[in-house]
């Protein structure tokens, strides 16, 4: 996981401390110095911050604190993070802000533990200052700490507190993330600044970021018979960031709903009955109470692994200005139609007819500084359109759009989407032109999408084009379906090839009907307008696939009857003969190459 971690800013941990016990000094970090520049992007301190050592640190041995040689002790620690599709190595030293002799931000209730206040610092450097994490994502939080995608659920919009199926089924997606591994947090939104920290008479606070760390069915019932009755119920356990003030509804520590459950299945969750911040609760009153769910996943790219393994393609890319329209590519979303496709464009595959695929885009964090203030996101989303099964330039008119993200000034923006096999192309957009940013995009499929960035708008000239010619047409073929076919007992299995000047576009087969929906698409760069485009039938067959009949299309900017609802016909060409079946067909073509 952390075999390519690059040092921050040039800072190696290993020769820092080497020359700190060789000089037989403890490590202050110039980078991160113990000032106010550390503390605040804006505003003034408040008075008496003093930055000390602590004196007791816990597992004196793997923290490398010996009472013994006191000397060997070094006063720095390292911490990775993920940034920007790479894993990067922290240094900071031990000095902690506090007031009045207490640590004034992250701390535990045990006062020797100092593990939080150190990973807290060593995050507040990545960011800039202590104060540029007031206030932050709580999913780039979790990607920055994992490495993983996070996942936005609006549970309110989404109705999952009266929805049953889809409560279900987020559940148990729920499960499986934190199985594996993942992080999950909750939380009740915080709609003005006087609603943050608010605490509902339920016991819940607006704002938290609750942890989730626990996801499990809950059998209930005591003895044999619960075991054969088998009726669970699906549970939540969270955890307040305070270490205090927990919910008091149903299935909280004291409540009596815990009688429905036997001693050892109790003991088997860890049930307590103390005020630290953890508690129990049914998914339901999860999905009633809190607005927002985020689920980050750990997505493993490892073959050897017995769960499922996930290809990744990951491209770097980025929005940038300039003022010829071909090379401008900061285009803005959907709203300005007359730039969007100026955006950068990229291409993937889904090979299998239906494919669960996971896009993250993620821009480039911006470091808060004194002098420049809080490091502002861009508001930024994508859209992800079907091509043509051929697809190889960028896309220039709309096409049927198959998802699209929602647009937030968040650092990752996430999709998860069930796909249909075929070609797509994702256009990851700022939300209003003219912004320039880079950005990461990781696209994780089943198997290899073959995900690349679309630069050209058109074929290529080149010094064999005036010996082998050069397209004079685009045209696009969208066959629809057909009606009719020649029948079988149990219907034709029938697909489409669509070619034109040598090269072809097949579709996938369509089992057991005469009347198939094929919904495939190609595009061809035409030297030849003169030679017509063919669109064959064919039945899938065991030992030889038989011929169902053709049309060909003159498929000239001049035929205005985009839409064709064509009889077949034979192969023969000197005795046309209609056979059985029509096949309904939508051209578009164009003397412009950048049309479609």
């Amino acid at each position: 996981m952390f075999s390519c971690v690059k040092p921050y800013e040039e800072q190696n941990y290993a020769a820092l401390k080497r020359a700190c016990r060789r000089r037989k000094v403890l490590f202050e970090d110039p980078n991160f110095p113990a000032t106010d520049d550390s503390l605040y992007y804006k505003g003034s301190p408040g008075p008496g911050v003093r930055w000390k050592r602590p004196k007791v640190i816990p597992d004196w041995k793997e923290q490398e604190w010996d009472p013994e040689k006191p000397d060997a002790y070094a006063g720095i620690f390292h911490f990775h993070f993920w940034r920007f599709g790479e894993w990067v190595d922290v240094v900071i030293d031990d000095r902690l802000p506090t007031v009045n002799n207490q640590l004034i931000y992250c701390h535990s209730n045990s006062p020797n533990e100092f593990w939080c206040a150190l990973v807290e610092k060593a995050y507040a450097k990545l960011a800039g200052c202590y104060q540029a994490l007031d206030g932050g994502n709580t999913a780039d939080a979790l990607v920055d700490f994992t490495g993983g995608v996070s996942e936005p659920i609006d549970l309110a919009e989404g109705d999952f507190a009266n929805d049953e199926a889809k409560r279900n089924a987020l559940f148990e997606r729920m499960l499986k993330v934190h199985s594996r591994g993942g992080l999950i947090s909750a939380s009740i939104k915080a709609v003005t600044a006087a609603d943050m920290e608010v605490r509902l008479a339920c016991g819940l606070v607006k704002g938290h970021a609750y942890a989730i760390t626990d996801v499990r069915k809950v059998r209930l019932g005591h003895g044999l018979l619960a075991f054969f009755k088998s009726e669970k119920l699906d549970m939540i356990r969270l955890r307040n960031p305070w270490g205090e003030r927990e919910w008091t509804g149903p299935w909280s520590d004291t409540s009596e709903e815990w009688r429905k459950v036997s001693k050892s299945e109790r003991e088997k969750m860890g049930v307590t009955v103390q005020d630290d911040g953890e508690f129990w609760m049914t998914f339901q009153d999860v999905c009633q109470y809190f607005t927002d769910i985020i689920k980050c996943r750990l997505l493993n790219t490892s073959y050897l692994s017995i769960h499922k393994t996930w290809e990744e393609a990951r491209l770097r890319g980025a929005w940038t200005r300039h003022e010829d329209p071909r090379q401008n590519r900061s285009g803005g979303c959907i709203n300005h139609k007359d730039t969007f496709f100026q955006n950068p464009q990229y291409i993937f595959d889904v090979k299998k007819a239906e494919d669960e695929v996971l896009i993250s885009i993620q821009q480039r964090p911006k470091q808060s500084t004194r002098r420049d203030g809080k490091g502002e996101n861009l508001a930024i989303g994508f859209d992800i359109y079907k091509v043509e099964e051929n697809r190889q330039f960028r896309m220039h008119s709309l096409q049927h759009r198959a998802a699209s993200s929602i647009y937030i000034n968040s650092r990752s923006v996430f999709l998860r989407a069930d796909q249909r096999a075929g070609r797509y192309v994702i256009i990851p957009t700022t939300f209003e032109p003219g912004h320039t940013g880079e950005f990461l995009l990781r696209v994780f499929t089943d198997v290899p999408s073959n995900c690349r960035e679309l630069c050209l708008d058109e074929p290529a000239r080149s010094c064999w084009s005036s010996v082998c010619g050069y397209p004079q047409l685009v045209t696009q073929v969208h066959v629809l379906g057909a009606a009719g076919l020649k029948d079988a007992p149990t219907g034709a299995n029938s697909y489409v090839i669509i070619k034109c000047e040598g090269h072809k576009v097949r579709s996938a087969v369509q089992k057991g009907t005469s009347a198939p929906e094929y919904d495939v698409k190609g595009v061809f760069y035409r030297k030849k307008p003169g030679q017509p485009v063919t669109v064959q039938i064919w039945n899938h067959r065991v030992l030889k696939d038989e011929f169902l009949g053709q049309v060909q299309l003159k498929a000239d900017p001049d035929d205005l009857q985009a839409l064709h609802t064509l009889h077949l016909r034979d192969r023969d060409s000197r005795q046309p003969s209609d056979l059985p079946g029509t096949i309904a067909v939508r051209v578009l073509s164009s003397a412009a190459l950048t049309a479609v």
